[in-house]
């Protein structure tokens, strides 16, 4: 067994452990954690199988020449128009999204769309936003958008290049 499995076998154990003895002796924190865990993972659960399931068709009926046309090399500054609006719709946070990231990058999307896309997935994401404009009001979300998209835009065009200028490739999964 490789040293790095070995090491995921004791953090896991110490946690469970830590959880299991958090609820035998009262300690508040430690059960607090164990119940948020729960509550994380159950919402996960809601969200995945379906996401994956739709990244998985994605896959299969999506052709590589269409990636490239919106999100690839000739689709310009359109892509990011694209970028905020897939982000917009895409629920699930950033654990749906990389995976998202992911399979547009291997159907042909520019570094510079992907880091858009993840970017503006943690910024602007429509339950989010309405969520955000109810309590700190539609003036608040507002200037935080037309602040933060623009720095999401700007920095991902920036990085994307960079990382392009030097053949900098995602590497596959095994």
């Amino acid at each position: 067994m490789k040293q790095n499995s070995i090491i995921k076998i004791v953090g896991i154990s110490a946690y469970i452990v830590f959880i299991l003895f958090s609820f035998i002796n009262g300690f508040e924190p430690g059960k607090r954690i164990g119940e948020n865990f729960i509550t994380f993972s159950k919402g996960m659960l809601g969200v995945l199988p379906c996401a994956f399931i739709l990244i998985g068709l994605f896959e299969v009926w999506v052709k590589r020449e269409t990636v490239e046309k919106h999100f690839g090399e000739e689709a310009g500054i359109k892509r990011y128009v694209w970028a905020v609006l897939l982000a917009g719709t895409t629920v699930g946070g950033l654990y749906v999204a990389f995976p998202v990231a992911y399979s547009l990058y291997n159907k042909g999307a520019k570094l510079s769309f992907i880091f858009a896309y993840i970017g503006a997935s943690a910024i602007c994401r429509v339950p989010m936003t309405i969520f955000e404009a109810s309590f700190m009001g539609i003036k608040f979300t507002a200037i935080r958008l037309l602040v933060s998209l623009p720095l999401v835009i700007i920095s991902s065009i920036l990085l994307g290049d960079y990382l392009e200028k030097r053949n900098y490739k995602i590497m596959k999964g095994k």
